[in-house]
């Protein structure tokens, strides 16, 4: 359980700064972190952290996949680990 709270922390800092970072690139214009990559990391734990990202830098808001995805992708999470974990 130890290992999989370590595990949430760090793929969610890792999907928070991966929106920060394309934001920034996004500002100057230089190569993008692709969307695929984005929604990767949160499918596999990362959600909330990229949801944060995206509030915090308001990139990504206007994009159904992000805007409507990441909020959907989070709730069947933590549905699975409710189930999982009680």
């Amino acid at each position: 359980m130890k290992l999989f709270l370590v595990y949430l922390f760090l793929v969610n800092a890792l999907g928070l700064l991966l929106m920060l970072i394309d934001k920034y690139k996004a500002k100057k214009n230089l190569w993008r972190i692709p969307e695929a990559t984005l929604l990767g990391v949160a499918i596999i734990g990362g959600s909330l952290g990229s949801i944060l990202g995206m509030r915090l830098a308001r990139h990504k808001t206007k994009h159904l996949p992000f805007h409507l995805g990441l909020p959907v992708i989070f709730a069947v999470q933590v549905i699975i680990c409710v189930i999982l974990f009680l």
